[in-house]
């Protein structure tokens, strides 16, 4: 049995939504959103809930466009992904994070009842993260 976990990011330019597995790495949950435009301070933040959470590996979504390349928010979150790596000194993998978004949406516009409260941003990059962290947890080994 696996006992350390994965975690998700849904990288943005002004939040990223964290998601985090079960230790036998089957379910993804959300976790919280960072709100740190200062990507340096962000990156501190994820360090400290790598170690809070025990994660061994950490999937970020890269934000690819529909016809497959990839563009200016791409290369960012390619960059971050390479940056958490190199000082986190931890497995960092990269994930097609396409419609992750809209699947979070309708996700939580499940999950809402009639007349419930509205779901903010922040939520969303939570569950986006999560989506993006259980695509990677479902994939074949």
């Amino acid at each position: 049995m696996i006992d350390t976990r994965v975690m998700g990011i849904d990288f943005g330019e002004a939040r990223i939504g964290v998601a985090l597995s079960d230790p036998t790495r089957t379910l993804a949950t959300p976790l919280t959103t960072l709100h740190e435009k200062d990507k340096g301070r962000q990156i501190t933040r994820v360090l400290d809930l790598i170690r809070e959470h025990d994660v061994s590996e950490v999937v970020v979504g890269l934000p690819y466009a529909l016809d497959g390349t990839e563009g200016a928010i791409a290369s960012m979150a390619r960059k971050y992904a390479e940056k958490l790596a190199r000082v986190g000194e931890i497995r960092v993998v990269l994930m097609d994070e396409r419609f992750s978004s809209f699947e979070a949406e309708e996700r939580l516009k499940a999950t809402r009842k009639k007349g419930g409260k509205r779901r903010v941003k922040s939520d969303l990059d939570q569950a986006a993260a999560a989506v993006i962290l259980q695509r990677y947890l479902d994939e074949p080994a």
